[in-house]
């Protein structure tokens, strides 16, 4: 694991949030999620990978907020898939350990046999979708790349620029 990243703290997501976030439809979270993934996933998948995802839909799920994004690879990126079709994978973990994962602190193996990773469906798309993770050179997830200035910043960057 990487020693230049602070490790989060174990935490649990406020009742209040996990109530409104329980409320909201799932397509603009899976749209938002899409956007995220084709900016920093995409460009680095290699073509063999996109070919085995070409159609395939994945569930994420937050299982501490009651939140989950469907997405699948179409058309050279990801998607928001249709949410209430049963997915070909399911990956669920609450938000502290899929914050762990995103930012390369935890393993996935060791989430997976503590139980703390959950994968349902397709096992051979499970593993394809992991190893492919594990390959990849990713930055670690930088939580203050989400503050809204940044955001805001990157979103009306990307207006001038089209």
């Amino acid at each position: 694991m990487l020693n230049t990243i602070e490790t989060l703290p174990p935490f649990r997501l406020p009742v209040p949030l996990v109530a409104l976030l329980a409320r909201l439809p799932p397509y603009p979270a899976s749209w938002a999620f899409v956007q995220g993934l084709n900016r920093l996933l995409a460009p680095q998948l290699p073509g063999d990978v996109r070919a085995l995802l070409q159609g395939r839909s994945l569930r994420l799920r937050v299982l501490d907020a009651g939140v989950a994004v469907d997405f699948c690879w179409q058309g050279g990126q990801f998607a928001p898939a249709r949410h209430g079709q049963a997915p070909d994978l399911t990956i669920g973990a609450s938000a502290h350990d899929l914050l762990l994962l995103a930012r390369r602190q935890e393993d996935p193996d060791t989430l997976f046999f503590s139980r703390r990773l959950l994968l349902e469906g397709d096992t051979e798309l499970g593993l394809l979708f992991k190893n492919t993770l594990d390959a990849l050179e990713l930055p670690p997830f930088d939580l203050q790349s989400l503050h809204p200035r940044r955001v805001l910043a990157q979103l009306c960057g990307k207006v001038e620029k089209t």
